[in-house]
């Protein structure tokens, strides 16, 4: 038998997602290697393979500020709620 257990969160997890780094590419790269940890070099092809899931599971807060950042830098992002897991709907 397989039971689930439902943790009650403030929040839903979200998603940043990468729609189109712009003209500044480098900036957008240096962007994603500050809000990822990796290296410059990853970062950048990444940032040029869109649409790309930059963070992952993220409060909305924190989504919101990397969303920011990332058009600051000139590039299209988003803030995605991640779905309901299937055993949780009605």
């Amino acid at each position: 038998m397989t039971e689930y257990f439902l943790l009650v969160c403030d929040d839903v997890p979200h998603d940043v997602v990468l729609a189109d780094p712009g003209a500044r590419v480098l900036d957008v790269a240096q962007v994603v290697r500050r809000l990822t940890g990796l290296s410059l070099w990853r970062s950048k092809v990444l940032a040029t393979q869109v649409p790309a899931m930059i963070l992952d599971g993220v409060l909305q807060e924190d989504a919101e500020v990397a969303v920011a950042a990332l058009r600051d830098a000139g590039a299209q992002a988003e803030v995605r709620a991640q779905p309901e897991p299937e055993f949780l709907k009605p």
